[in-house]
């Protein structure tokens, strides 16, 4: 079983997103867009960019994304945005 479940990440993915007002679209709206942007962000961590949450050391870049997407402190931006991801730290990292 996948904790968190395709669902709650969702859910979670849309409560936390930058920017949604009352009424507006989930941004997240079915499995097939929350897997691509869990293995985007995955694949930014592979290529180098350091996770954003504690205890990552030893664990697979892809659980690491989905903690980072249910915690909020990655994003996941709507069609009309620049990125498709947004990382919500304190002191950014910029990409190479």
């Amino acid at each position: 079983m996948l904790h968190p479940s395709y669902t709650d990440l969702m859910e979670a993915v849309n409560t936390n997103s930058a920017g949604k007002e009352a009424g507006e679209h989930p941004v997240v709206q079915s499995r097939y867009s929350i897997v691509i942007a869990t293995a985007k962000r995955a694949r930014q961590l592979i290529a180098g960019q350091e996770p954003l949450i504690k205890n990552a050391e030893g664990r697979k870049p892809l659980s690491i994304a989905v903690e980072e997407l249910y915690t909020g402190k990655v994003q996941v931006l709507g069609d009309d945005e620049e990125d498709d991801l947004t990382e919500d730290a304190e002191d950014e990292m910029t990409e190479a």
